[in-house]
């Protein structure tokens, strides 16, 4: 992330073609469609002959979404309603590795992935650059299109008011009073890890051992609970901005200004897609305005935030309802991430057991 680049994401959140053969299909007028190209322009000419392309198609299957993960609920019934086109949800709880995993059986058109599994398993996607390519930054898209990110979030602490003051930073959840809780096990849950390793920076530097030590203090002091007993909950700040919006007086929510650990989820088109039109139309879906803003209002930051808010597209109003970040997101790269996973999955158990 450039130093101009991070500005302006700052400001904000504070505020190789698959081989397939082409298609025969020829919607409206112009040369043949083909449903298989890496980019609108190559492959339809124009947003109409797109939709008429995936309507014919009808379907389009998804797996790995949650209805109430960064307001997908009303992102998918949107994208029904306005194109006509029924959409299958298929384990919605699943992980991003799950989802990978099963789509052989599964057949998903779509993917929803973190950066690392994304980073992974690059060569199963089909590339395709969405018309707002330019505005998603370059370091969190692959070059030729096989993925890019959609929207992200910084790890948070959500806690009760009413039984805690609030923590200026994650050595403050050692204090007497909190009873804290991750979003899971960091052996099995990515937000649990993350947790982990937003206590772990230092100098914007990820010490793993630093993250367990917190925990492992809190395991022994009697103050390391379950969500459903905790008072303080460590998560991604849309899903604590989430839980704060429907209830102010009860949850709030905090960036730590010493650990503003960030991470984006992208998207992917499966090489396999049995609706192959209806995957491209879903992703210039995700990254239009309307898709973008839609991200924004289940409390995620938007991947083209910056360029819209330079064209006066952002939703800003609800741009400054989200969770005050204390400046750009540190991004863990993957050997940084490999190396905390190595670490955790050493030490947890019998640091925490």
């Amino acid at each position: 992330m450039t130093v101009r680049t991070c500005a302006a994401v700052a400001a904000i959140l504070a505020s190789a073609g698959c081989g397939a053969s082409p298609s025969a299909e020829q919607p409206g007028s112009g040369p043949p469609v083909n449903v298989h190209a890496a980019s609108l322009k190559e492959g339809f000419g124009t947003m109409e002959r797109l939709v008429q392309a995936a309507q014919k198609e009808g379907t389009l299957t998804v797996v790995g979404l949650p209805r109430d993960w960064a307001n997908y609920g009303e992102i998918i019934d949107a994208f029904a309603e306005e194109y006509g086109i029924e959409v299958k949800q298929l384990e919605p709880g699943a992980s991003s590795r799950r989802a990978l995993d099963t789509a052989a059986k599964l057949k998903p058109d779509v993917f929803d992935l973190t950066l690392e599994e994304a980073v992974g398993a690059g060569g199963r996607f089909a590339p395709y650059k969405v018309q707002g390519w330019l505005d998603v930054p370059d370091h969190v898209k692959d070059p030729a299109g096989a993925w890019y990110a959609a929207y992200g979030g910084y790890m948070s602490i959500g806690y009760d008011p009413r039984a805690v003051p609030a923590p200026a930073s994650f050595a403050d959840l050692a204090k007497p009073g909190y009873k804290v809780a991750l979003d899971g096990d960091p052996l099995r849950s990515q937000a649990a890890f993350s947790g982990v390793m937003a206590a772990s920076l230092r100098a914007g530097s990820p010490q793993p051992q630093q993250g367990v030590a917190l925990f492992a203090k809190l395991k022994q002091a009697g103050q390391l609970t379950s969500p459903a007993s905790a008072n303080t909950v460590v998560t991604w700040d849309h899903v604590n901005a989430a839980r704060e919006a429907r209830d102010s007086a009860a949850w709030k929510v905090v960036i730590p200004r010493d650990a503003p650990l960030g991470a984006f989820h992208v998207q992917a088109i499966d090489k396999a897609a049995p609706h192959p039109a209806a995957a491209r139309l879903w992703q210039e879906f995700l990254f239009s305005d309307q898709g973008q803003n839609l991200f924004q209002k289940g409390w995620t930051r938007p991947a083209r935030g910056e360029a819209m808010l330079m064209r006066g597209t952002l939703d800003t109003e609800q741009a400054s309802k989200l969770p005050k970040a204390p400046g750009p997101p540190v991004l863990l790269t993957i050997p940084q991430t490999d190396a905390g996973k190595t670490y955790v999955k050493k030490q947890w158990a019998k640091s925490t057991g």
